[in-house]
């Protein structure tokens, strides 16, 4: 039994469909089961190798129901902005299972001394240091950019564009978020992976500004690009649900990147067994949300 959470979400969706696809018995922990919108693959198991469980890593004193048994593995991704409440969550898990997956990111140090704030890098190296100090078994997945947040685009592109971004020459090496669960998998259902933090990136480097004409051309249309103001686009972070800390990590680091873009790992088509997937490939698995 692999206890997945955040499977309404991209990676947490695509780690439960490839369980499921394996033949391997699934427990999603969902706020709502009532509500909860599953990939087709997972939402046709449940009751047979997926079972849908209430609970809510916010309120660790919930996920009694979902560690009840014997839960071999977690995939663990943290949903909320800052480390609050995580020991107490890690430990509940670390208690009751052998093995914890837990989806970090590129970048997080691994000098236990430093000083942690609670942006992005901050929260996931509180994480990761609750992870490795719990007894359990540990895979700190460090994906780069996730393809997945540029559907953040996808009401301009919808509208004809143009597209606007603050750091369009930016350049990244976004993941498709399948390959980032096929890491995942590989790390809950095998011993490669343990005591490891491997990084996955995709195969090729571009520019925000690319990424944008890729969508257009896959879509079949020209979409413009256009400049938006740092503050601008801190406000846009802040109406999405981003907390200051994150927003301004985030902008921070996109500023940085038009002069020092982020580099292709090595080692993922190692890590995955297969070349990773390009962002072209991506846009096209998502298509039906840019039209």
């Amino acid at each position: 039994m692999i206890l997945v959470t955040g499977a309404t979400g991209k990676v947490g969706g695509q780690v439960a469909a490839q369980l499921v696809a394996a033949g391997v018995a699934v427990r999603v922990l969902v706020r709502n089961p009532e509500t909860a919108v599953l990939p087709d693959a997972v939402e046709a198991a449940r009751g047979d190798l997926v079972d849908v469980v209430r609970g809510d890593l916010a309120d660790p004193a919930t996920l009694t129901e979902a560690l009840a048994g014997e839960v071999d593995a977690v995939f663990l991704m943290w949903p909320l902005a800052g480390p609050r409440g995580s020991a107490e969550v890690v430990a509940a898990l670390a208690g009751r299972t052998r093995r914890i997956v837990y989806l970090s990111t590129r970048g997080v140090p691994d000098d236990d001394t430093a000083e942690l704030g609670e942006d992005i890098l901050g929260t996931h190296a509180a994480l990761e240091r609750l992870i490795r100090a719990s007894g359990a078994e540990w895979t700190l997945l460090r994906p780069g950019g996730f393809a997945g947040n540029t559907l953040g685009w996808a009401p301009e592109v919808r509208a004809g564009g143009p597209v606007r971004i603050a750091y369009p020459k930016a350049a990244r090496t976004l993941v498709h978020e399948a390959d980032v669960a096929t890491a995942a998998v590989r790390a809950l259902l095998t011993d490669d992976l343990v005591g490891t933090a491997p990084e996955l990136t995709g195969q090729e480097l571009l520019t925000q500004a690319e990424q944008v004409a890729i969508i257009g051309e896959v879509l079949g249309r020209p979409l413009a690009v256009e400049r938006l103001s740092r503050e601008e686009a801190h406000a846009d972070l802040l109406a999405a649900g981003l907390s200051p800390a994150y927003a301004e990590g985030i902008l921070d680091a996109h500023a940085v990147m038009e002069t020092d873009p982020e580099t292709v790992v090595t080692g993922a088509a190692e890590l995955l067994g297969r070349p990773p997937r390009t962002y072209r490939q991506w846009v096209t698995d998502h298509t039906a949300d840019f039209r």
